[in-house]
């Protein structure tokens, strides 16, 4: 079984800058694509990032030129480097790996959620 496990998290200033990582174990051939989703209280859960096994990127508006997401295919792992953190970026951030290939087939898996509070 695949489990992805975030790291990084935790209270930060306006303005200041965090860098959350992700790693992905287990029997694994490839991952097509990989990102970060964030949910803050009361709200559904959304896109924040994401990046393919080619390193194609995708950002919604809200943290395009702020947030860089990347990957280390070798490792199975994911980053987030965020910068410019404002207070609306608090939430919980998820890491999802979408098309996880494995002798089971393709499937896709959710990190257990890492906080991130904006705060003065």
């Amino acid at each position: 079984q695949v489990q992805l496990v975030e790291s990084g998290g935790g209270l930060v200033q306006p303005g200041g800058s965090l860098r959350l990582s992700c790693a992905a174990s287990g029997n694994i051939f490839s991952i097509a694509t990989m990102g970060w989703y964030r949910q803050a209280p009361g709200k559904q859960r959304e896109l924040v990032a994401t990046v393919t096994s080619r390193s194609s990127t995708n950002y919604p508006d809200s943290v395009k030129g702020r947030f860089t997401i990347s990957r280390d295919n070798a490792k199975n792992t994911v980053y987030l480097q965020m910068n410019s953190l404002k207070p609306e970026d608090t939430a919980v951030y998820y890491c999802n790996a979408h098309g996880v290939a494995t002798y089971r087939g393709l499937d896709d898996y959710w990190g257990q959620g890492t906080q991130v509070t904006v705060s003065s």
